[in-house]
Order: structure tokens, then C-alpha cells, then sequence
């Protein structure tokens, strides 16, 4: 609603702004520079889940004052998983994992773990495809439906809680949302794991922006996460932070 609001507002200006500009009141070089900085705006609102834009999505617990923060892993689970299960059992962790419906339907009984060790699972589509923004209503509805149902079928669970590949989203993924009854999750702290190759830079960014009701992101498929969670589990231990589930930080139903 916030959307079609702005938008309609935003065409208008730019209507009025194109009379002025055609009877000489302004300069067309004005109007396509408001177009330009609009279309940069959206793309902005539109690959940043955290703007809650387009999508209310639950990023990070703002009422937490204590050390209290959870661990998210995105596009598992894939054999590198396991090693990233061992460090959590040893740290005696507890995490959130968004999961990709082929990934489960290929590795089941890494999906089957992940519960069995009590972590968190959620939708992260079905074929996490990078063209998330270009899909129409009724495809990200058979993404979410998808994984949902390949989760279902092998773990016995209905997964409510939904993080969009890349953090990308629309209108369109709002209404898919609504007819799926899912919610949407963030992140607080993007780690960019996925990107990035040196761990200490990972770290670093990670650590400077820690706080109290924090959500971080990592990736279990990537092989130097492992690394970088041991001594992030390490480095959170002595600062007196307690790592706690997404859904128990966030104060959300993970299942329905």
C-alpha cells in the first residue's frame, strides 16, 4: 500500500514536472534527473530486505538489552553443512538455517540433521534463482510452495518463516507472502561471506557491528565459513554474548 501511495505521488510530480518543462517553466535535464535518482531509489528499497519497503520483514530485536544475538546460514544444506553442525554442537550453539528446496531434495538427511540437532529451518525458495525481482506473483508463490512442500515431505514440518535469495523483493513477493502466510526475515549484520575471501575482513565487519537483538548472516556452502565461525563463536564467548536461536531472539512461531 505504502508503494502504490508513493508511486502514484511520484507520477504525478513527474507529470507535472513534464508540463512544466514542455511550455519552458523548467528544464527537462531537472525531470530526468528525478526519474534517475527515483529508478536508483527503487533500486535501492528493492535488494536491501532490512528497508522493509516493499516487505515487512523481522531483521534484528531492538527491545533485547542483554548480549543476546542469533546466527543465520543461507542456501544450504550442502555437504559443507555438516562441518558447520560440529561447530555449533561444540560451542553448544544454536542457529537458523534458510534452506533451498533442491538442496534439501539432494541432501535430506543433512535437512533431517539440522532439525534433529534442534536448529531453526526456513523457506529460502525452492531453486533460489537470481532472478527473484523478475518473477511474477504466482511463480514465487510455487517457489515458497515448493520448498515448502519438499520440507514437508521430508521432515515432517510446515516451515513459516521466509528469507528472499539476495534480499531482493518486490511488490510481488508482498503478495506472495500474504497468499502463503509466510513471514519474512532479515538480517541485521551482512557478512558477505559469500563475496568476500579473507576471513579477517568477514570478521571484522561482523564485529564492528555487533549489538544486543542482532541477526548475523552467513553462508554454509561457502568452505571458509567454518573457519570464520569458529572464531566468531570464539570472539562472541569472550565478550559475554550469548548466540540464541532466530526465532527465540526475534520472538516469532518458526512452524505452524
Amino acid at each position: 500500500m505504502r508503494f502504490k501511495i508513493i508511486n502514484t505521488v511520484i507520477v504525478l510530480l513527474l507529470c507535472a514536472a513534464l508540463v512544466l518543462a514542455f511550455f519552458g517553466f523548467a528544464s527537462f535535464w531537472y525531470v530526468l534527473t528525478f526519474i534517475v535518482f527515483y529508478l536508483l531509489f527503487l533500486l535501492t528499497v528493492s535488494t536491501n530486505v532490512r528497508f522493509n519497503f516493499f516487505v515487512k520483514s523481522i531483521s534484528e530485536n531492538r527491545r533485547i538489552k542483554d548480549k543476546q544475538i542469533a546466527l543465520s546460514f543461507d542456501d544450504g544444506p550442502v555437504e559443507n553443512t555438516l562441518e558447520i553442525l560440529k561447530i555449533l554442537e561444540k560451542y553448544e550453539v544454536k542457529a537458523g538455517f534458510f534452506c533451498i528446496g533442491k538442496n534439501i531434495k539432494d541432501h535430506p538427511e543433512i535437512f533431517r540433521k539440522i532439525i534433529e540437532e534442534e536448529h531453526l529451518v526456513g523457506n529460502h525458495t525452492y531453486s533460489h534463482t537470481r532472478k527473484m525481482g523478475a518473477l511474477s506473483v504466482s511463480t514465487i508463490i510455487r517457489e515458497i510452495e515448493d520448498c515448502n512442500k519438499i520440507a514437508k515431505e521430508t521432515a515432517g514440518i510446515k516451515m513459516r518463516l521466509f528469507r528472499p535469495p539476495f534480499g531482493i523483493v518486490s511488490p510481488k513477493t508482498q503478495k506472495a507472502l500474504r497468499k502463503t502466510e509466510m513471514q519474512s526475515i532479515g538480517w541485521s549484520i551482512r557478512s558477505f561471506d559469500a563475496v568476500l575471501s579473507s576471513e579477517e575482513i568477514i570478521l571484522n565487519r561482523i564485529k564492528k557491528r555487533l549489538k544486543p537483538g542482532a541477526v548475523i548472516l552467513l553462508h554454509d556452502n561457502n568452505a571458509n565459513t567454518v573457519n570464520i565461525l569458529e572464531q566468531l563463536l570464539l570472539f562472541l564467548k569472550n565478550n559475554h554474548y550469548k548466540v540464541i536461536r532466530p526465532d527465540k531472539l526475534l520472538e516469532i512461531n518458526a512452524y505452524s
